[in-house]
C-alpha cells in the first residue's frame, strides 16, 4: 500500500465544486422565499 500523509492531498477541486453547490443552494432558497411572498401578496 502507498504510504499516507494526512493533510496533503489536494482538495481544491471538491472545495470549488462545494462552493458551486452552496452558491445555487443558497440563490434557490432566496428565489423559492421571493416566490413564496409574491404568492402571498398577490394570490386570489
Amino acid at each position: 500500500m502507498a504510504e499516507h500523509k494526512h493533510g496533503t492531498m489536494d482538495t481544491s477541486v471538491q472545495e470549488q465544486t462545494y462552493d458551486g453547490f452552496m452558491t445555487f443552494v443558497s440563490r434557490f432558497c432566496i428565489c423559492l422565499v421571493i416566490f413564496v411572498v409574491f404568492l402571498g401578496i398577490f394570490a386570489t
